[in-house]
């Protein structure tokens, strides 16, 4: 992206061209991979007055002219915010977000909206990640046949396949960082409070961020700090100034590892998509020739009922408000309202059925009251308990395989950032590696992820590590 804005400022390009060859490529290739679910009817209008500021005013705007998709989960004037559900294909929200408007305010040019699981992944059990009954099924760059995970599977594959330079997310738990590490992207889950969450389809206000998704370390960094900052109708951002400051002041190091101890985390327990599997060797070695003191720390395992328990106690009140807010653009009032019409079309809308829909729905919010209150502070204490002790004696980071540490991350809020980190020997498959660290040390964060990049700079696009996917389509080019 610094290429890019290097050329718009000196003239080479102007955003209107620069639009027009991500719209060409979303053309030639989206049509197989089903990243984009809709394009905003002002691009190219707002395209030309980002020229015209540039012409007029010499805007030096982070973002100035840079196209930008946003997951169809968060709201972004005169497009549906669909989330996926058929149900809410006619939900036009009255204004952006306020995360989308600082995004304009900064220069970037919305292009449009990215396709995403269901219900954030949260309608059912057992449906394949990037599936919507709306957007059809989202596929992965990398391999056709691997999971593009999810549920901002579309802002990864966009940003995968060049269809612009970097897309915004959400995660409530590895929604951001898992499809980054399986799209051989850098993803970022902020300290939660950093973005605000206004405007954006709802699980958990506990744990729901929006972040930013690219393909490198500066990429996302510039496209946080655009966002981040307090908004007064989200009280968790009310203590976000500080970080938000930093993030704006941000500047990188390339020897920002050289004597950073950091805790290198034995693998969690066994399990699908690689889960289990040590750290990359080759990640190990960049970081100890970066200079990095690697301390090996083992974490407990913590199963995940007390949050999933505790998600399906917040699902349906979040959602009801959110609704709410659209007043008369809201096509369906409730989640209830939204279950049943899902029920009367079931045909179109429930391949998988929407058990997680209803699990929430089968609370009893007044009843349950005390014990979902025990198990919020059960689960959360547990989790930073062994966070903390993992931290200990000076440690800054933690250093996770793969995305494996996304769950306890997004359990307490704290940031969590994904980078590619190589391919499987085998299928060339995407592999990565997350750093996990304390809440509002995201601009550091950033820093030691930017350090480990250059010393692991080993990202290569899709149809390089593919190729066989893309053979037909690139040829078109003739």
């Amino acid at each position: 992206m610094a290429q890019l804005a290097d050329d718009l400022a000196a003239g080479r390009r102007t955003s209107r061209s620069l639009l027009d060859a991500h719209l060409a490529r979303i053309e030639e290739l989206d049509g197989v991979f089903g990243s984009v679910r809709s394009l905003a009817t002002d691009a190219r209008q707002a395209a030309d007055a980002s020229d015209a500021r540039r012409r007029e005013s010499g805007s030096t705007a982070a973002l100035e002219g840079i196209p930008v998709l946003v997951k169809d989960s968060i709201d972004v004037a005169g497009l549906p915010t669909t989330v996926g559900a058929l149900a809410l294909a006619g939900s036009v929200p009255p204004a952006d977000a306020p995360l989308v408007a600082r995004l304009r305010a900064a220069g970037a040019v919305v292009v449009g909206k990215t396709n995403l699981s269901e219900l954030c992944n949260f309608l059912t059990d057992d449906m394949p990640s990037g599936y919507s009954s709306l957007g059809g099924q989202v596929l992965n760059p990398y391999d056709t046949s691997l999971t593009p995970s999810g549920s901002s599977s579309g802002s990864a594959a966009a940003v995968a396949l060049g269809l612009v330079p970097v897309a915004v997310g959400t995660e409530t738990d590895g929604s951001i960082t898992s499809p980054a590490e399986h799209q051989s992207l850098v993803g970022m889950k902020p300290t939660v409070g950093l973005v605000s969450r206004t405007g954006l389809f709802p699980i958990s206000p506990v744990q729901d961020t929006a972040g930013p998704l690219a393909r490198t370390v500066a990429d996302a960094a510039a496209l946080l700090a655009a966002m981040a900052g307090p908004d007064p109708l989200d009280e968790a951002t009310s203590e976000s100034a500080e970080a938000a400051a930093a993030l704006a002041a941000l500047a990188f190091d390339g020897d920002a590892l050289r004597g950073v101890r950091l805790g290198l985390v034995a693998p969690l327990a066994p399990g699908t998509d690689g889960a289990g599997e040590p750290v990359h060797p080759a990640t190990r070695q960049a970081l100890v020739a970066a200079g990095a003191e690697l301390i090996d720390v083992t974490l407990p395992a913590l199963g995940q009922d007390d949050e999933l328990a505790a998600l399906h106690y917040e699902f349906a009140p979040a959602v009801d408000r959110y609704l709410a807010a659209l007043g008369a653009a809201a096509p369906i009032g409730t989640l209830a309202g939204l279950a049943r019409w899902n029920l009367a079309h079931s045909g179109d809308a429930l391949k998988f059925g929407q058990t997680h829909v209803d699990a929430a729905l089968a609370v009893d919010h007044e009843t349950e009251r005390p014990a979902y209150d025990e198990l919020r502070a059960r689960d959360a204490a547990a989790v930073t308990e062994a966070l903390e002790a993992a931290l200990k004696d000076g440690l800054e980071a933690l250093v996770f395989a793969r995305a494996d540490g996304a769950s306890l991350a997004a359990r307490v809020g704290w940031p969590s950032i994904v980078l590619p980190a190589g391919y499987g020997d085998a299928n060339r498959r995407p592999v990565g590696v997350m750093l996990v660290s304390r809440p509002w040390s995201d601009a550091r964060l950033l820093v030691l992820a930017d350090a480990l990049e250059r010393a692991l700079p080993v990202r290569r696009p899709p149809w390089e590590i593919n190729p066989a996917a893309f053979r037909s389509l690139l040829s078109r080019r003739g």
